[in-house]
């Protein structure tokens, strides 16, 4: 069954969500009517997701700047990300969708054997494995496609972006300039 994207200038669905840390988060109420970007990714073992993590990381700061709050959905659990940070300490939100409801909230479906295997990924997957990347734990739907959403301080969608394969995630300097161009 196709799940229905979601688009600009619809209302973002709020839900419940685990950190790390803490259970039964209200979206809503964490993210306080601040402008926020949410990155579904895989799994905190995916060399490609830690890539993508690190480069959120190293520019924490220029989202914080834009007046974004920043959140990962990841498809672990609380434990297996605990433990794939490895004592690292990241400034932004990790939430723990391990039973994938928030994935099917957003519309954010899996893909197929040729978003896995896109030639797009094995340069991805070399990049990773260059920066220290390992593959850990797998978790969730390994063909899960990724997705972006910035949404405004009154909860809209005003960026909405779907991976064509794993590793189809815009570059940091696209969100950032998503974000500077509308009214989130």
């Amino acid at each position: 069954m196709m799940q229905k994207k979601l688009v600009k200038g619809i209302a973002a669905p709020n839900f419940t969500f685990d950190t790390i840390s803490k259970r039964s988060l209200d979206f809503y109420k964490t993210a306080r009517r601040k402008k926020s970007v949410l990155f579904f990714l895989r799994y905190i073992g995916c060399p490609v997701c830690q890539l993508k993590i690190g480069e959120i990381n190293r520019d924490y700061e220029e989202f914080r700047i834009a007046g974004l709050e920043v959140y990962v959905v990841l498809q672990s659990s609380p434990s297996s990300v605990k433990e794939g940070l490895a004592g690292s300490q990241v400034p932004f939100t990790i939430i723990c969708d391990r039973e994938e409801k928030i994935f099917a909230l957003y519309g954010v479906a899996p893909g197929n054997i040729f978003g896995y295997i896109a030639p797009a990924v094995i340069m991805k997957a070399m990049k990773a494995s260059r920066g220290g990347f390992r593959h850990g734990k797998k978790e969730g739907k390994e063909m899960q496609l990724p997705a972006v959403f910035i949404l405004n301080k009154d909860r809209k969608i005003d960026y909405a972006y779907y991976g064509k394969n794993i590793g189809d995630v815009p570059d940091n300097r696209v969100i950032l300039n998503a974000a500077k161009t509308k009214q989130a």
